[in-house]
């Protein structure tokens, strides 16, 4: 429980120790498509898992295997990618049909190319899967045909291609033969490391099927050093050495001899030459990176010595607190020389466990011109093939740990720089379909930019490298696609050029554009190392015209500062801000003032939102900081849009047009901040341009037009205000803008504002505000609401005293008659006098009460009842004209 304990404090300190560790993000992306990266794709619909790739040696043609087809591809032309030939090569019904009973998947059981190499000058050599059953032909390279064997059917393909389209596995050709590393059985539980299609005294060996030399391996790349007439390939497997409760995967290297022809007695047709090793890609005091994914060879520099020749590998690990994690390891041809001469470990057949026992050395295991060795020798030999030391990284440590990137495959190149300095590129492709160009430098590395060139995550894809056409090869099920090595014409001024610390690129003082170093005369601007702008950049100048041409790149929207941006008040505004690199740091400025936090929202995207005031109105500067250098990447000039001033007889109205200011310069001073870091002191008045005066509007308000930028540049809201506002001097004095109003006779002044013009003054400048009364709005607002609802209670109340006056007036008449002696009618009215009738007669005023009076017909037998008015006139106090109260 003690050692139990233990190891999980281990685990937690190596888990800190790892998230400790910085995280490499590239400093530009492309998305799939971006014009600002040239990118060729070959699709077509009928072809499919393209994902074998093998470049002619001229580089014109690439050859690429896929499901059922073998394809030839013109590449000789930059950005072209056209199909020259195609070879149909699929199974028939009846192998569908045995793959099928196997219990294997439809979509599986095509004939998949996993093996396709050169075999000499006239003929390419290929293997598929066909339907769970490997079948190779020859293809002549001429004709582009399938060639076959003197039967006249496909070669037998096992043990030269894995039967299942999943597996992993590696084939290379060295004088005609092939050698493979795979699986010789259709469950997969027999590796072999094995050579074909040899002639003469060479014979085809293999591994001895008894002796367990590979536990269940997966394959992932080989290559041949001709000066040591061997092979070496690279895999993973269970390493048995170790007594774990789990199995523990351990990354191999394995070596075998091309001279080798197998023993006389002892090993025949058996590898004689066998050896392998453990590859460790391990930091101090960190658990390993234990699963190798990819392997690449690196040629060592023209003049140099074989055993300069590097291997770059890609590791990820097994253990969960690497989990997501990629680490790159570097190992030289000469450590894995001195590790194959050095001691090696001892197998015991009968417990089938590896000991380190000192024992007297027979024979040197993996030594060439072992097969004319004696029976001892060769026993010895089958015991002693692991060795005793693991290869080391080179130089002790590792070359890049990706916490966020899970890489898949890597190509390596060496590139000459500038002031005659050598870097190596790393062309890395991740899970998730983006190719990462990644410079090693002494500081660790810098990853230049990121380019995606497939949607979806492939289970099986390829990377090849050609550095004669200057491109990457990327194989996926989507299609090929070719990735020119270098972009320097998208960097656009002599700033990012340098801060994109691109080994391919440098700044070009004479003809003024970022280009590739070779095509540079002399006095390059370039620092790989440091991206130091100021010291490289100090004889250029950095006017507007470095910093913003007319020919910006697509990807990165041109907004000049000051650029217009008319919007109303109370406005939520969106102030977009380009992105010209993820490491720089992004941040918004304004003239001779602050950006209060309580007023102003600065989010993840770079872009500014505020709500369009008074105070918010004027000019935003959007500006990065990226070792210690700052440029200006958009401006905007916020403004109220513009109103009408006059009203009604006539009067005529004005309003403002802004236009965009002229481009500023970028600031070059580079020094410490206060807060320690390197970086710019404020920007001087002066890099604001000059501030212009606006023009004279007549007959109608002028209302200025967004242009696309500015559509896209700023996101209205608008609010549900709609009152005519003025501004102040204060405000027109910052910035600074005028509109002359000639006044058209009989003018009157606005309703809400503060002030007009008269006609007779027709030709006097009116200087329009923008200023909102606030507090006048309210009083305003206040005082027609109490009206609205003091003349609403007054007629409500006046109607009902009304009502209540008329029901009541026919009785109290009623009851006055009665004393004068006047019978009263039936119908609850007075009788009346003649003089009276003629009075009510000439002003009929007809109310339908009751029902009793309808479209001035009389109803109750004939009679003529007395008809009431709703509204009497003023003084009448609800009685009839001439009636004494």
């Amino acid at each position: 429980m003690a050692q139990l304990a233990s190891i999980w404090v281990v685990l937690i300190l190596l888990y800190a120790l790892g998230c400790c560790q910085g995280d490499a993000i590239p400093r530009v992306s492309f998305p799939i498509g971006s014009p600002g990266r040239s990118v060729t794709h070959f699709t077509s619909p009928e072809i499919g898992n393209s994902t074998t790739l093998l470049l002619s040696s001229d580089g014109d043609t690439l050859f690429v295997g896929a499901r059922d087809a073998i394809l030839s591809l013109d590449v000789s032309e930059p950005r072209t990618m056209d199909m020259i030939n195609k070879v149909d090569w699929s199974p028939t019904e009846k192998d569908l049909s045995d793959c099928a009973m196997k219990g294997k998947k439809k979509t599986d059981c095509p004939n998949f190319i996993r093996v396709l190499e050169v075999l000499n000058s006239t003929h390419l050599y290929a293997c598929g899967t066909f339907a769970f059953s490997p079948r190779c032909t020859y293809i002549n390279s001429e004709t582009f045909s399938l060639v076959f064997g003197p039967s006249g059917k496909p070669d037998e393909g096992r043990g030269r291609c894995p039967y299942d389209p999943y597996q992993r596995n590696t084939a290379i050709t060295v004088d005609g033969e092939l050698y493979t590393g795979t699986v010789a059985d259709y469950r997969g539980n027999r590796p072999v490391i094995s050579r074909h299609l040899s002639e003469g005294s060479h014979v085809d060996l293999k591994l001895d099927d008894t002796l367990g030399w590979l536990e269940d391996p997966t394959f992932i790349s080989s290559s041949y050093v001709p000066s040591e007439e061997k092979v070496y390939f690279f895999f993973s497997e269970v390493g048995r050495e170790y007594d774990f409760i789990d199995k523990l995967t351990v990354s191999r290297v394995a070596q075998v001899c091309t001279s080798d022809v197998g023993g006389q007695r002892t090993l025949q047709r058996r590898w004689t030459t066998f050896a392998k090793a453990q590859l460790l890609c391990q930091a101090q005091g960190e658990l390993p990176y234990n699963v190798l994914e990819d392997m690449f060879t690196l040629q060592p520099p023209e003049g140099a010595p074989e055993e300069d020749t590097l291997f770059y590998g890609i590791f990820s690990s097994q253990w969960s607190v690497n989990s997501g994690r990629s680490a790159v390891c570097v190992f030289s041809l000469d450590d894995i020389g001195a590790v194959f001469s050095g001691n090696y470990k001892v197998l015991n057949r009968d417990t089938l466990r590896w000991s380190t026992r000192v024992q007297e050395k027979v024979a040197n295991p993996g030594s060439c011109g072992l097969h004319n060795a004696s029976d001892n020798t060769l026993r010895f030999v089958k015991e002693n093939f692991l060795t005793d030391e693991s290869v080391q990284p080179s130089s002790q440590k590792l070359s890049m740990v990706s916490p966020d990137y899970g890489y898949s495959n890597i190509a390596v190149q060496r590139v000459a720089g500038a002031k005659g300095r050598n870097y190596t590129v790393l062309y890395l492709l991740t899970e998730s379909g983006y190719l990462h160009k990644t410079v090693l430098l002494e500081n660790g590395p810098h990853i230049i930019e990121e380019v995606q060139v497939f949607r979806q995550p492939q289970p099986i894809k390829n990377l090849l490298l050609s550095i004669d056409k200057g491109s990457v090869f990327v194989g996926s099920s989507e299609g090929v696609s070719e990735v020119p090595v270098a972009n320097c014409s998208f960097y656009w001024s002599c700033a990012e050029c340098v801060l994109a610390r691109d080994p391919f690129c440098g700044w070009d003082p004479s003809w003024r554009i970022c280009t590739d170093i070779a095509n540079i005369q002399a006095n390059a601007a370039q620092d790989v190392e440091k991206g130091n702008v100021v010291e490289e950049c100090k004889s250029l100048s950095l006017s507007p015209r470095s910093s913003f041409p007319p020919l910006r790149p697509p990807t990165v929207p041109l907004f000049f500062p000051g650029e217009l941006v008319s919007v109303s008040l109370n406005e939520v505004v969106r102030l977009q801000c380009p992105e010209a690199s993820r490491l720089a740091h992004r941040h918004w400025e304004r003239p001779n003032s602050r950006l209060s936090p309580d007023l102003y929202l600065q989010q993840d995207d770079g872009s500014l939102r505020f709500l369009a005031t008074p105070i918010t109105l004027g000019h935003y500067l959007c500006l990065s900081v990226e070792n210690g250098f700052q440029q200006v990447l958009a401006g905007y000039q916020v403004k109220q849009k513009s109103s009408a001033a006059g009203g009604g007889g006539g009067g005529g109205g004005g309003g403002t047009t802004s236009q965009p200011m002229s481009a500023m310069p970028s600031r070059t001073t580079q020094g410490p901040q206060p807060n320690g870091e390197a970086g710019m002191g404020p920007l001087p008045t002066s890099a604001w341009g000059p501030r212009r005066t606006e023009g004279k509007v007549r007959g109608r308000e002028a209302t200025p037009t967004l242009s696309p930028r500015e559509t896209a540049g700023v996101t209205p809201h608008k609010s549900s205000r709609n009152f005519t506002l003025w501004l102040n001097p204060v405000l027109q004095a910052e910035t600074e803008t005028e509109t002359k109003v000639k006044g058209q006779g009989g003018a009157t002044p606005a309703k809400g504002g503060s002030g007009g013009v008269g006609g007779e003054k027709g030709g006097e400048q009116l200087l329009q505000t923008n200023t909102p009364c606030y507090l006048q709005e309210l009083v305003v607002v206040s005082v027609l609401l109490v009206l609205s609802v003091s003349l609403l209670l007054t007629v409500a109340l006046y109607g009902v005293r009304q009502r209540c006056r008329s029901r009541t007036a026919p009785q109290a008449c009623a009851r006055r008659d009665a004393e004068r002696g006047a019978p009263a009618n039936t119908t609850g009215g007075t009788a009346s006098t003649p003089q009276e009738r003629e009075a009510l007669k000439a002003s009929p005023r007809e109310t339908k009460r009751n029902g009793q009076v309808q479209n001035g017909q009389v109803q109750n037998g004939g009679k003529s009842p007395v008809i009431l008015s709703k509204g009497l006139a003023n003084g009448s106090n609800g009685h009839l004209p001439n009636t004494p109260i």
